[in-house]
């Protein structure tokens, strides 16, 4: 099995630093010239299936990446993003932060210190549901040499990882969250998972 894990392209929320979690935001016009290079760079493979967010942002990406080919397109609520639950829609940018907490940084900074907001969701939780959704995904026999795309989220996409190479919560971003149309390719073969390639760009 060959899977390619993808974030999705931008949004002017991503632009204006806001914190987009579930709520569903469209890709904007440069969000889709992204995944529409990406879709070029990609144009040689041979993808028998996909699986996306139900987000819109995520679900276009996966739309414009697949293209003309006739695969079914599988919209799972596992790999969508971690939820902010109040915090949604607010800025953590510089240039107008209006989060409550003011230890929010610890989103990006220190996880393991991150205090989840009322109706959001822990960075353990996350893992749990993704990793929910890649066991489910790799043990299926219909699928073992099969080339899949999953089109997700910046930290839902390093929630897999973080399955696939087990990772302690102060070390969840690494070297920092996939940049917006970035392509993980992994590698599911005989019980073995290989990560080949990270975070490539295709623009």
């Amino acid at each position: 099995m060959l899977v390619y894990l993808i974030r999705h392209g931008e949004t002017d929320q991503n632009k204006q630093r806001k914190l987009q979690g579930q709520s569903d935001y469209p890709l904007n016009e440069y969000g889709r010239e992204l995944a529409e290079a990406t879709r070029d760079g990609l144009a040689d493979v041979a993808f028998d299936c996909a699986f996306s967010s139900p987000l819109i942002r995520a679900l276009e990406t996966a739309q414009i990446i697949i293209g003309d080919r006739k695969i079914p397109l599988i919209e799972d609520g596992r790999i969508q993003e971690i939820g902010f639950g109040d915090y949604e829609g607010l800025c953590c940018g510089r240039e107008g932060y209006n989060i409550p907490d003011k230890h929010f940084q610890y989103f990006f900074d220190a996880p393991d210190k991150y205090r989840v907001p009322r109706g959001g969701e822990s960075f353990e939780e996350v893992i749990a549901r993704t990793g929910n959704f890649w066991r489910e995904l790799t043990g299926k026999p219909e699928y073992r040499d099969k080339t899949i795309l999953i089109a997700t989220h910046g930290c839902a996409l390093k929630a897999l990882l973080a399955n696939i190479r087990p990772t302690e919560i102060k070390d969840f971003w690494g070297e920092g969250v996939h940049k917006n149309c970035a392509v993980t390719i992994v590698k599911v073969e005989g019980g073995k998972v290989e990560i080949l390639e990270e975070g490539k760009i295709y623009y």
